[in-house]
């Protein structure tokens, strides 16, 4: 899924039962082809949402408007970026959508076979600045607090994945060496889950959704929050550079729609969690807790400078791995010249920002309070009703579900931010914590993970860890 990479020689198993319909500049008069990961949620506005809307074919029809052409898409669904980057390479596939570390792949491996087979990195789809779109999973009997507590197991990872990599530069920094401490089985994300139930491994360190899929489901608790690393992770759109050069009103019409998808995610975000979650099986409340309001990817198809930098700082370590051989040449493989002229005079300014243009926002019905801090506000998600409500900080969730539940009222989801690291996630799924020397609005606290809650017990006298069942009931 997503960012999942593979070395060239695991391309092939990849590759096997997949099949594309002639080749891309060969199949037939104004016809493209689309690869895209339906599962990777955070491509959604390249990809699934995309298409489900109908976004690309509304705008080509537009295009063919004025001379009668007609214009069809192929949309092709894969697991991972590395079968999206052998058709590029083939000449089979003109746009597509991946991870932040697929796109090195495809850039570094399509510069390596020249001129005619380069491609170029043009949009971004969803992004979090901190990394949080990456975990690290335990099953909930799991003795282990840190990731220090992982050393002699083994772990499953997609290796070269995004998720793989937060992984391996984490544990460096509790001192161990991926290399001798720890046993990383190289596994497709469904897989490592599947180990992870059975016990054959001790951890699953993987990309967005897989860490919150398995917590929601109650199959795992989360030991590391890849938002602790405070790397920027995200998602892009890549395109055959010669393919773009030569049909440029056919990429302009792409990412014009990607900016369709983009807005009504923003302005629906509900309705576009549930068409994501149809599409896809996922559960909607694991696809909401990353794509909804003030979720933990922030969709804005804008190229910002953040996310080019960390992508240069991805190179030296992708090439450690052994995943590239030849590094990638950034500058060439950079053009925001498309989205650019797409997004218009408001580019720049877009560009510069990194505030979330679906913050949660509106009034605490319990409280009483304007909810218009990002970094507090969170969401209760009552069954049958079509819409989240808005809460202004966490102790005011707690508030809010004790007086839902007093009614009868049946919850489907709580969502609140990570008191240390910011990074939204399930309340109920939260370790929280009291603060008796804290005000009475923010007495109590939530965390992530186990860690990051004792952390903060340690350097607060008289702070305990409670349950949520107490924290509700007495907030």
């Amino acid at each position: 899924m997503n960012r999942t990479l593979a070395a060239g020689a695991a391309l092939v198993p990849l590759l096997a039962g997949c099949t594309v319909a002639g080749n891309a500049s060969g199949g037939g008069a104004g016809q493209i082809v689309v690869g895209y990961q339906s599962k990777t949620i955070n491509t959604v506005t390249a990809g699934t949402l995309l298409r489900s809307r109908g976004f690309f074919e509304k705008r080509l029809k537009e295009l063919g408007g004025p001379d009668g052409k007609k214009y069809s898409v192929v949309w092709r669904d894969y697991d991972t970026g590395a079968p999206i980057t052998a058709q590029m390479l083939a000449g089979k596939i003109d746009i597509g959508s991946m991870g932040d570390y697929p796109l090195l792949i495809n850039g570094s491996r399509s510069q390596a076979q020249g001129p005619d087979a380069e491609t170029e990195w043009v949009s971004v789809t969803g992004y979090n600045l901190r990394g949080s779109l990456n975990g690290v999973v335990v099953p909930h009997d799991s003795k282990a607090k840190t990731l220090r507590d992982l050393k002699g197991k083994t772990v499953s990872a997609s290796v070269g994945s995004a998720g793989h990599g937060t992984f391996v530069q984490a544990v460096r920094k509790y001192g161990l060496d991926p290399a001798k401490d720890l046993k990383v089985e190289n596994q497709q994300p469904t897989v490592g889950a599947s180990a992870l139930q059975a016990g054959s491994v001790a951890a699953l360190a993987q990309f967005v959704a897989w860490p919150g899929l398995l917590v929601d489901k109650g199959q795992a608790r989360l030991l590391y929050d890849g938002g602790d690393l405070g790397v920027p992770t995200f998602h892009g759109v890549v395109v055959r550079k010669r393919y773009a050069r030569e049909n440029e009103k056919i990429v302009q019409a792409f990412l014009r729609a990607q900016i369709d998808a983009t807005a009504y995610l923003h302005a629906r975000p509900v309705e576009a969690a549930e068409s994501v979650a149809s599409s896809t099986g996922l559960p909607v409340e694991t696809v909401y807790l990353y794509n909804g309001a003030g979720g933990v990817a922030t969709f804005d198809p804008t190229i910002k400078k953040p996310l080019r930098d960390a992508f240069v700082q991805d190179v030296p370590f992708l090439k450690s791995i052994g995943v590239i051989q030849t590094p990638l040449k950034v500058d060439p493989f950079v053009n925001d010249a498309y989205i650019r002229k797409a997004v218009g005079p408001s580019y720049d300014g877009a560009a510069a920002s990194t505030a979330n243009p679906a913050a949660i926002t509106g009034t605490d019905g319990v409280c009483k309070k304007k909810v218009d801090d990002p970094a507090t506000a969170g969401e209760v998600w009552v069954q049958g009703e079509p819409a989240t409500r808005p809460v202004a900080d966490p102790v005011c969730l707690l508030r809010n579900v004790r007086a839902l539940k007093g009614e009868g009222k049946q919850l489907r989801a709580v969502y609140i931010p990570d008191t240390a690291a910011g990074t939204r996630w399930f309340a109920d799924k939260d370790v929280w914590v009291e603060d008796p020397s804290a005000a009475a609005e923010k007495r109590f606290k939530p965390f992530a993970t186990r860690e990051g809650a004792e952390k903060y017990v340690s350097a607060h006298s008289g702070a305990k860890v409670v349950t949520y069942d107490e924290a509700v009931r007495r907030a």
